[in-house]
């Protein structure tokens, strides 16, 4: 799943993303591209159940096409 984080912009946002991802799925692959403000989330979890996790850890997300 790609999702659109308009305030992501260093690594320490990256490392907050990532370890919200992995309270939702500890085996989720994240890939996050700073340039674009985009995450990609590779999980089975739900869209919906990650894009609360990144809003709760501060980054609201909105899912990209």
């Amino acid at each position: 799943m790609l999702f659109r984080v308009p305030n992501m912009s260093c690594g320490h946002c990256v490392s907050t993303i990532t370890k919200a991802a992995h309270e939702v799925d500890a085996d989720a692959l994240v890939k996050a591209d700073t340039d674009l403000r985009q995450v990609n989330i590779v999980t089975k979890a739900d869209q919906d159940a990650m894009r609360r996790a990144l809003e709760k850890a501060g980054y609201p997300a909105e899912p990209s096409i």
